[in-house]
């Protein structure tokens, strides 16, 4: 944890008078009227920047406490569990509220991509109140378009704006070659091109970091996301790691999530690497990642095209046509399933849940009528 040595002290506010460092940590309209009608002094708002074991550190902008969560959180749902990126709500170093979310980074829990058995999947949030997410990917064995259509997917589903950064580009003779293939499969997301001996790259990425703004990063272990990090700072404040030769594969040198206040003025979230991109809720990131698809779908004969065999399917036309390509198509079916799989079984449990609710109604209906026979 950055300067984890050297803790500030939390102080509360006044809810209509949110100073200026608050607002640096991005503090905006919507927790400051979750205040409203609160007895002042009877809060302290900070948000979450690191977490360590049992423990997280917290932020109003001028250094970092250590604190601890209360018990009743610890029965809520992993969701409500305060995460990296939270604004908390603090009393005597203990978190005893988490303020609704603006935005949430979330993904179904690792170990169940593919198991559609074990579905609906609980959710695990990696990052919270965030504007814009980077999606890192290096130009070694670390490159791979059906992997960056997973996490636009990802990304797109949970309703935030994702940035595709290209780390390494100093390996290839022709990086540009790459910024090709990820635009041709990213339509309208910003691609950028970074390199360990360009600053120009880097130049490009210091926009997002305005004022208040707080961006993460996901991507797989020995993408780069924490040089990138260093980079964008100005010095080391993330450790980083080598990638293996013989397997391609980077270390997890990150291995917690740190929100960062970068000198531009934003906040950067850095993630360890993330092995497996499984979705959590709708069908909703298809049409962010797949717009091409999904414009030709609805042209099909049928509403309920699987775009496999039907006739008068648009979308398989558009292959024969060379609009859609091949390997795309099967990329937008495999995640098409997953999503659609994890619907229905969310909806037959919610059906499920009132049939119960129902069931239990008509027992309590049923023992009152026995009590009135008797009496």
């Amino acid at each position: 944890m950055q300067n984890n040595d050297s803790y500030g002290v939390l102080s509360p506010i006044q809810c209509n008078d949110a100073p200026q460092w608050l607002l640096s940590m991005g503090w905006s309209g919507c927790f400051q009227r979750e205040l409203e009608g609160r007895a002042e002094d009877s809060y302290t708002p900070a948000r979450v920047v690191g977490v360590a074991k049992n423990s997280f550190y917290v932020s109003q902008g001028q250094g970092t406490c250590l604190v601890t969560v209360a018990g009743r959180l610890n029965h809520v749902s992993d969701a409500l569990y305060p995460v990296i990126g939270d604004w908390v709500l603090v009393t005597d170093t203990v978190i005893t509220e988490v303020l609704a979310r603006k935005s949430v980074l979330s993904r179904g829990a690792a170990g169940s991509r593919g198991k559609q058995e074990v579905l609906p999947l609980r959710e695990q949030v990696i990052a919270a109140n965030i504007d814009t997410v980077f999606i890192v990917c290096g130009l070694d064995r670390d490159f791979n378009l059906r992997r960056i259509e997973r996490y636009l997917t990802l990304v797109y589903n949970c309703g935030l704006n994702p940035v595709i950064v290209l780390t390494k580009a100093d390996l290839q003779q022709e990086p540009d070659r790459f910024l090709d293939e990820v635009e041709g499969v990213a339509f309208g997301v910003p691609v950028h091109l970074v390199s360990a001996c360009a600053d120009e790259g880097m130049i490009a990425l210091e926009k997002y970091l305005e004022a208040g703004k707080t961006i993460t990063m996901v991507g797989s272990s020995g993408a780069g996301k924490s040089t990138l990090l260093n980079r964008l700072y100005g010095e080391t404040v993330q450790a980083t790691g080598e990638v293996s030769a013989v397997l391609g594969k980077g270390k997890h040198t990150t291995t917690s999530r740190e929100l960062i206040v970068m000198p531009q003025g934003g906040l950067l979230i850095d993630n360890p690497g993330i092995r497996e991109i499984s979705f959590w809720g709708g069908e909703g990131g298809l049409e962010g990642a797949f717009p091409e698809v999904e414009a030709f779908a609805k042209e099909c004969r049928f509403s309920d095209c699987s775009h496999m065999h039907e006739p008068g399917c648009r979308v398989l036309q558009a292959v024969e046509e060379g609009a859609i390509a091949q390997e795309r198509l099967e990329s937008y079916r495999k995640m098409q399933r997953e999503l659609a799989y994890f619907s229905d079984r969310e909806n037959k449990s919610a059906d499920r849940v009132e049939k119960e609710r129902w069931k239990d109604v008509a027992l309590k209906v049923k023992a009152m009528k026995k009590r009135d026979r008797y009496r």
